[in-house]
């Protein structure tokens, strides 16, 4: 128990870290130092942020999010260490959720997955990748990941397109973005092959049965609209997070 003195701080902080990153990013395409109002994009002090103070310019109360977040990120932390995956290895592991975590809260929010986010995560992964299964496996597969995924882009576009024709009218909503195929790539670098097959295999399974239960309970409010977007990500990294820890190398 002596190892939470260290591991409660540390997964605050990467809490406060994914925060501010996730505030920012989407809005601004660069990092600020200091925290920043997503209401009405001023900085403040950090004094106010990590004790979960209103902002100061505008009285813009934090979400809920941001505790989620370090809540979140206490428990990855501690599992990792006392439970620790045998794929990666508990150290990787450390530096692998943090990143999920990010792009989890910025997909869901913003229905975005940042270019900068992916390029590195393409550089971390790969490193991670190469050290865990192998360069062959590593690339093989991120390429596997990549394709799949763009397949399934290629039919969200060419479904839209037949709807669009059908309905009379234009939809300009797809089922995948092509930031989920980025995605796809980044955490098939992470897995390697065959991993990654398994891992689209599951994210699609969850994200249908989530869809399905989507439908049914705006249906039954009487409030369903057709092509509603939901985001695809967290289903990926809710997968790979849960192949991580339950999978053997």
């Amino acid at each position: 128990m002596l190892h939470l003195i260290w591991l409660i701080p540390l997964g605050v902080l990467l809490g406060f870290v994914i925060n501010h990153l996730a505030d920012v990013l989407p809005n601004e395409r660069k990092i600020f130092l200091k925290p920043y109002c997503t209401k009405c994009k001023q900085t403040f002090d950090l004094g106010n942020y990590i004790t979960f103070r209103a902002c100061p310019n505008c009285d813009n109360p934090p979400g809920i999010r941001r505790l989620i977040v370090i809540i979140f990120m206490i428990l990855g932390i501690s599992m990792s260490f006392y439970v620790p995956p045998q794929y990666p290895n508990a150290f990787f592991t450390i530096i692998v959720i943090p990143y999920l975590m990010l792009v989890f809260v910025i997909d869901l929010e913003h229905r975005l997955i940042l270019h900068p986010v992916t390029i590195a995560g393409i550089i971390l992964f790969a490193i991670i990748g190469i050290f865990t299964n192998g360069i062959f496996q590593t690339f093989l597969g991120g390429a596997s990941g990549f394709s799949i995924m763009f397949l399934l882009y290629l039919s969200g576009i060419l479904f839209s397109r037949w709807m669009s024709k059908r309905r009379g009218e234009e939809i300009e909503e797809v089922a995948l973005g092509f930031g989920d195929v980025n995605l796809s790539l980044v955490l098939g670098l992470l897995l390697g092959w065959p991993k990654i097959a398994v891992n689209l295999l599951f994210a699609i399974l969850t994200g249908g049965i989530f869809s399905g239960f989507f439908i049914l309970y705006f249906i039954l409010r009487k409030k369903y609209n057709a092509f509603t977007p939901i985001p695809y990500a967290p289903f990926l990294i809710i997968s790979a997070i849960a192949l991580i820890f339950l999978s053997a190398k």
